[in-house]
């Protein structure tokens, strides 16, 4: 036996307020039909079966109420376990995987191939049409290689540290999207460049997506990572952020280490016409669904100030 509770007008609880969350979502379904959301996908979200199934349906449900979302991957963590089982040995600079040329084969082959697919399949497995690439797809990301100094404390000499195969997106190609008709599908892009003559690089997947949503003028660049945006002092959320705050806060040390190129990455992309970036925490579940429709939102969103203020 089944039993419903009711409010003192007979009305299932449950049901009012699934129609008070519908009619919260009603302005935003309306503002965002037919616009692109650039999706970075990466974090420890990626390993988790029921949030990688979850993050799937919530593409799927954008696609469905007139969103087009585009997808940019990430997958540190499963390059990590593939070269440890080949017993390739792999270093860190400023965060960034020293990749040569036998590293950025396997990065390759595990970002094109394995994450790329699976992430595709589980589109697919939500109801909507997905289309896996490669950023060396159709010339789609044009890489350069990316360079990095450092200063040496003790000589005071700066000195230029080789990456190896480490790119930075130079050129995203738009017309990749027009041939695909973002009406119909659902890319799926691995962060994988290709250089002037013809080599393959490894690019950050969140320089990827910030060039991607430069390129496309989306509406939204969403970061998905593994923390719930960027705190304050006292480990509160800050949740809108504009230009003149993150400078303030990078030098007073509150934005600081693996968060500054995240918000320096949503700060280029919105200063190139993406209308917000907004860094949220991909492990709480249908997290899109909670930025996208709510009035609050989740998260850190960045933009500028708008011009009546």
């Amino acid at each position: 036996m089944k039993i419903r509770h009711k409010d003192d007008t007979g009305m299932d609880e449950k049901q009012v307020q699934k129609a008070a969350t519908l009619q919260e979502a009603l302005p935003y379904l309306k503002r965002f039909n037919g616009q692109i959301f650039v999706i970075k996908y990466g974090g420890h979200a990626m390993g988790d079966e029921a949030l990688s199934r979850a993050f799937a349906e919530n593409v799927v449900l954008l696609k469905q109420v007139g969103i087009h979302p585009v997808v940019v991957h990430g997958g540190g963590p499963q390059i990590g376990a593939m070269l440890d089982r080949l017993q390739i040995k792999s270093d860190f600079v400023d965060g960034l995987r020293v990749t040569d040329r036998a590293t950025v084969e396997i990065v390759e082959m595990v970002l094109s191939g394995s994450i790329n697919k699976s992430i595709v399949s589980a589109i697919q497995q939500a109801g909507g049409t997905a289309v896996g690439l490669s950023g060396k797809d159709g010339g789609l990301i044009r890489a350069r290689k990316l360079t990095r100094s450092k200063r040496d404390p003790d000589s005071n000499i700066e000195r230029i540290l080789d990456l190896g195969f480490v790119g930075e997106p130079k050129y995203i190609d738009p017309d990749i999207f027009s041939a695909l008709d973002l009406d119909q599908v659902i890319p799926v892009i691995a962060p994988i460049g290709v250089g002037k003559n013809g080599e393959t690089y490894n690019i950050n997947a969140d320089s990827a997506a910030g060039a991607v949503a430069a390129a496309l003028g989306a509406a939204k660049l969403i970061m998905l990572t593994d923390v719930p945006g960027v705190l304050d002092g006292d480990g509160n959320l800050i949740t809108n952020l504009t230009p003149r705050d993150i400078s303030d806060l990078k030098e007073s040390g509150v934005i600081s280490g693996g968060m500054i190129p995240k918000v320096e990455t949503c700060l280029s992309a919105v200063d190139n016409g993406v209308g917000a970036a907004t860094i949220l925490n991909g492990r709480v579940p249908n997290v899109l669904l909670l930025e996208t429709f709510t009035e609050t939102g989740i998260g850190t969103m960045i933009r500028h100030q708008p011009a009546a203020e």
